[in-house]
């Protein structure tokens, strides 16, 4: 073989050589923004670093039996009379006043039960329609983020009916959500379930840890 056939040989494998990592970063910037489209937006630093510094602050512990649980320990679902939270004795259930907080296009625009609106829900990323005459309201569910069987089980057992009650009724551990994620999600923390809308679970796990630290 000549040499100026070795030297075509070797261009053409430098050449081929060059456009196959050319195809390799090709493939790995794809697969980059690809993954980081699937895990979402970045969420606030600030806001992160608040929650750790928080999270910090909590006692860890493994959790406590179940033993003596049932939703009787916090208190009438819904009840109106309690103190020290908002929307407490405002005269409406808290089913209602987070519905009214959480919906958008809510009719009535005032009082107390909402009888229409749509959910953005954080959970899913979806819009859902909420309307008691149609039967979709079933759709929409109150979500206590921490779970009071969670709650019971690190730590709250040991409190009265009256603490536990605010906890139920407490705005900073309620969302409107889907409610199929709201039924498999179930009791479940953090560390066994989160939502399949990946932008909103940074979101989720601060509001888990300000509503363990309060």
């Amino acid at each position: 073989m000549s040499v100026d056939n070795d030297s075509r040989d070797d261009n053409k494998i430098l050449t081929v050589g060059v456009v196959v990592i050319a195809v390799v970063l090709l493939i790995g910037i794809a697969v980059f923004v690809y993954n980081k489209e699937k895990i979402g937006k970045s969420s606030n630093p600030s806001a992160q670093q608040a929650a750790s510094t928080l999270l910090d602050s909590i006692p860890v512990k493994g959790p406590a039996p179940k033993t003596g649980y049932s939703r009787d320990q916090f208190g009438p679902p819904w009840t109106d009379d309690v103190d020290g939270v908002e929307f407490g004795r405002n005269g409406c259930y808290t089913r209602d006043d987070i519905l009214r907080r959480d919906l958008s296009n809510v009719l009535p625009p005032s009082g107390c039960a909402v009888t229409s609106g749509v959910l953005h829900d954080p959970y899913t990323n979806r819009d859902i329609t909420f309307n008691r005459d149609e039967g979709t309201d079933v759709l929409v569910q109150i979500d206590h983020v921490v779970a009071l069987l969670d709650a019971w089980q690190t730590g709250a057992q040991q409190w009265d009916l009256v603490k536990r009650t605010q906890l139920a009724n407490d705005p900073i551990d309620l969302l409107a959500v889907d409610g199929k994620s709201n039924r498999k999600k179930k009791a479940a923390n953090v560390a066994s379930w989160l939502p399949s809308n990946k932008d909103f679970r940074c979101e989720y796990v601060t509001r888990v840890v300000k509503v363990k630290a309060k």
